[in-house]
């Protein structure tokens, strides 16, 4: 029999009608499908999770700095605490005993790997298994997929990457967040302090924006402009800091004509607006709909498993190569809801194919998020609107450019000089496919387009002249705006231009803080734990807690872009397989033991008495003349010996940088080397349900 294990109850529905699985075994949701030689069953998401810290210490159970940091010599993962999530791993556990090959039909990227790799690895499989890998759900693509499947060790680096991203947000946000809420935190405070690898950048960026905001202190300056034949100029000069000379320049021009002194034209194209990826698709949905990022994510994910459109999850605009010959197809599947948008590209002229649109070096794991051209019907509101942005961004891209002449005039009145600018479109392209909307906030990724260039311009011709009306406007500098799930989307995604290094700028560049299918969830992690709120519907604002505890944080790395760049980074070279995932999680447990050092030093009286391990004394160096001394080696770093302290038996090696320590409440204090030696052999014992020993 070959096993499939899918993500979710209805794609394994999918696949089982593609395989002839039709026979269905068990109940309320759980179970599986069997027929024609094949069991398929799924998952619900993550059925597995790493341990929790009192799962490798009980001592860990309860928030002790004294115990900081926490690192387990191995990881480990366990069955999540939930009676629907544990009867479905049992029967996958059953059927993978059974089985004598193992499809995963996991979500084709990092985290879907990770889920299954730990639903096997927890089950114990020990036969072939092979991987799925698919955009869409459509039939045809679930064939496609069956006809080619992958070898699992071909995405072993996407698992190692996923499970060093899983390992380091373990370590960093058990760690973290029990040291700041310890040191920090206060007996009257209920909530912890969470510190997260993202979610804490993410929370110091609308903590500095707001800051610059409450901080900001208006300057008063003037505009001069002048309005001519119904179209207003304004002064080449800009912005005039005093208020005197603003208005010797204003009387200078009164009365006077005004005489246009250079007119020209330019003709030029807009290109159409690029495909959706999912921040870009979350950014417009909020702009357009007031949609939550979260909201869309959802809204996208339900429509991807209705076979409606690819794969949500996504960070490129770009579509592979392969894809240009079922272009054809799916605009005819478009023709029944978009009849007059996709009759001119059907035609019989060769459909456009740009390179803005189909490049292999800027697809890796997935294309960007087009319809797969299945009839969309009964769809809910938010349903159609998110549908109908990815359809009409579909079919413009095979729309010619947009056609502009842009014209800017200069004029001069006495020794001051004037100028304007206006755009007319001649031909409106891919811009018919939004039926008169405003895509250029799409186009230009955001930027608005100022008045002038939104100016259609009476005819100028050199040389002419006549009278102007000037005026003299009094203005103030204007605060950054507070960020919306729009913007701070944006931010997040291109949160490189706040860090010097070139390569991190540009891993920043292509995943920002955190990644595309991850940022819905830490905004509204953010909500969720009072760090942040809306504020007049749309802008973001942290609250009280949230700016005390980036106030609080005194180890720049936490809050700065720069750590999330460098992780993205490094989780990028070991998908690539350039860097070994152990030295990834090496550097971190490296910078977990600086953290701890750097919040308790301050205060190194205070801390000392909750201190898991000896203070520093001659005996580090000679361990024989200190009775303290048990004469084990040190399990964890093998260069120092354990030593019996004040509250645990800890590592002689501490100043060296080895933080090993076994408080007594594990190991008493009275136990002998014997008894000490025999808890260190059942501590390695109990790490039996660890990830691979090559790994970490």
């Amino acid at each position: 029999m070959i096993l499939c294990i899918a993500e979710k109850p209805s794609v394994a529905r999918d696949i089982a009608n593609i395989l002839g699985a039709t026979h269905r075994e068990g109940t309320q949701g759980l179970g599986y499908m069997e027929g024609n030689g094949y069991a398929v069953t799924w998952t619900f998401g993550h059925l597995c999770t790493l341990k929790e810290p009192h799962d490798y210490h009980p001592s860990w159970r309860a928030w002790s700095l004294g115990v900081l940091p926490m690192i387990p010599e191995r990881f480990g993962i366990k069955p999540i605490e939930i009676d629907h999530y544990k009867r479905q791993l049992e029967i996958i556990e059953r059927l993978v005993g059974q089985a004598t090959e193992v499809i995963n039909c996991g979500d084709a990227g990092q985290e879907g790997e990770l889920i299954q790799r730990w639903v096997l690895q927890r089950a114990g499989c020990s036969v072939p298994v092979k991987r799925l890998w698919i955009s869409s759900l459509t039939d045809e693509a679930i064939r496609e997929g069956f006809a080619r499947l992958h070898d699992a060790e071909d995405y072993q680096s996407l698992y190692e990457a996923g499970l060093a991203r899983a390992i380091g947000d373990w370590l960093l946000g058990m760690n973290a967040t029990r040291l700041y809420t310890l040191r920090y935190g206060g007996r009257e405070r209920k909530q912890p302090l969470s510190i997260g690898r993202v979610q804490t950048p993410t929370l110091a960026l609308i903590v500095d924006r707001q800051q610059e905001i409450e901080h900001f202190v208006p300057e008063t300056y003037w505009e001069l402009k002048t309005r001519y034949r119904e179209t207003l100029f304004s002064a080449d000069k800009g912005r005039y800091s005093d208020a005197a000379k603003a208005q010797t320049a204003l009387e200078s021009i009164q009365g006077k004509e005004l005489e246009i002194t250079s007119v020209k034209k330019k003709d030029g194209k807009e290109l159409p607006p690029r495909l959706f990826d999912l921040t870009s698709l979350q950014v417009s949905c909020n702009r357009k709909f007031a949609m939550s990022a979260e909201e869309t994510l959802a809204t996208a994910q339900s429509l991807y498993e209705r076979k409606l459109l690819t794969y949500p999850r996504v960070d490129t605009t770009y579509l592979s190569e392969d894809i240009y010959p079922k272009v054809a197809g799916i605009l005819r599947d478009l023709v029944k809801p978009y009849p007059q948008l996709v009759a001119p590209l059907l035609s019989g002229d060769p459909i456009r194919k740009s390179k803005k649109t189909f490049d292999n070096a800027k697809v890796t794991d997935h294309h960007a998020i087009i319809p797969t051209g299945q009839r969309a019907q009964g769809l809910s509101e938010r349903e159609q609107r998110v549908y109908d942005l990815v359809a009409r961004h579909f079919i413009a891209v095979f729309y010619p450019d947009c056609l502009i002449s842009t014209t800017s005039v200069e004029a001069q009145v006495e020794r001051i000089k004037f100028k304007v600018s206006g755009k007319e479109i001649l031909s409106p392209g891919w811009r018919s496919v939004f039926a008169g909307e405003a895509e250029e906030a799409e186009a230009k990724e955001g930027k608005e387009e100022s008045e002038s260039e939104a100016t259609l311009l009476p005819t100028f011709v050199e040389g002419e002249r006549g009278p102007q009306l000037p005026e003299l406007k009094e203005r103030q500098t204007q605060p950054p705006k507070y960020y919306t799930e729009a913007t701070l989307l944006r931010a997040m995604e291109t949160a490189g231009k706040f860090v010097e290094d070139e390569e991190l700028r540009e891993a920043m560049k292509e995943n920002g803080i955190g990644r595309p299918s991850t940022r819905a969830n830490i905004i509204e992690t953010l909500f969720k734990r009072g760090y942040i709120e809306k504020v007049k519907r749309s802008q973001i604002h942290a609250t009280e807690t949230g700016k005390q505890l980036i106030g609080l944080i005194n180890y720049d790395l936490l809050k700065s872009a720069a750590l999330t760049g460098q992780w993205e980074y490094k989780l990028r070279q070991i998908e690539r397989r350039e860097l070994e995932p152990r030295s990834f999680i090496e550097e971190l447990k490296e910078m977990l033991r600086q953290l701890t050092l750097s919040v308790l030093q301050p205060e190194p009286p205070a801390a000392s008495p909750t201190a898991a391990t000896p203070e520093p004394t001659a005996a580090a160096s000679s361990p024989a003349a200190d009775p303290r001394d048990t004469g084990l080696r040190c399990p964890r770093c093998g260069a120092g010996t354990l030593l019996r302290g004040r509250s645990a038996f800890g590592c002689s090696a501490y100043s060296a940088g080895c933080s090993y320590r076994i408080p007594f409440a594990s190991c008493p204090e009275t136990s002998s080397p014997e008894e000490l030696e025999a808890y260190l052999e059942r501590e390695a014992r109990e790490a039996t349900d660890s990830v691979p020993e090559s790994l970490f």
